[in-house]
């Protein structure tokens, strides 16, 4: 198992390349700009794309996402269906957040809760995870105790919900009830900042540790 994080766009954005070690199949996550820098760290580790896996729909996570897939001629696969209005509306996105042109986009996929996508030898299951987004989905590699998940929870923080959609009930559920449960050990990609374990969060993290719920 082996990934690399590249920040990419002005949002520091943490996109992964993730492969397996025995095939060299890899994927990536969130791949939200700088297609060039990624096509270079891609060619660089020398592995072979097979998919585009998106947590969520917001820019600053997909807006490189048709670009790198065609590039690959690879599937984009996720997020769950309910970011449909997000990816459709990346044009508006774009222009809000002062990004470069955007257009809509469909993946070739939808995500749901309990799918397994396999890259290689391994094995990423999908948890939808919505609060931040109603349709963002994490992706767990259990035999690795690695997760990417977006912007549900971050080193001592969790993810936004005053955008369109977003319910903080919703995410402190997605975190405590299907996140924690998965085990302390459990290291995570957060969608932007440094990395941490669900251990870490469940026991020092302000919005969702265990005292705030005891």
């Amino acid at each position: 198992m082996g990934d690399r994080i590249v920040p990419v766009t002005a949002f520091a954005q943490n996109c992964s390349i993730l492969w397996c070690d025995a095939t060299r199949e890899a994927a990536v996550v969130d791949p939200g700009g700088d297609v060039d820098t990624l096509l270079a760290t891609i060619d660089a580790l020398d592995v072979k794309v097979t998919r585009v896996l998106l947590t969520h729909g917001h820019l600053d996570h997909v807006g490189a996402a048709a670009a790198l897939a065609t590039a690959l001629d690879v599937p984009i696969l996720g997020p769950h269906r309910a970011d449909e209005y997000w990816l459709t509306g990346l044009p508006q996105q774009a222009e809000m957040f002062g990004f470069p042109p955007a257009e809509a986009l469909t993946p070739d996929r939808w995500l749901d809760e309990g799918d397994r996508i396999r890259v290689g030898e391994r094995t990423l299951d999908v948890l939808h995870c919505p609060g931040h987004t109603p349709g963002h989905v994490v992706f767990v590699d259990r035999e690795a105790a690695r997760a990417w998940v977006g912007d549900v929870l971050f080193a001592g923080s969790v993810g936004r919900t005053d955008f369109p959609g977003g319910n903080q009930d919703d995410l402190v559920a997605s975190i405590r009830g299907k996140l924690f449960p998965l085990g302390d050990d459990i290291r995570f990609v957060p969608g932007h900042g440094p990395e941490s374990t669900f251990g870490d969060e469940r026991r020092h993290n302000p919005f969702v540790a265990d005292k705030r719920f005891g």
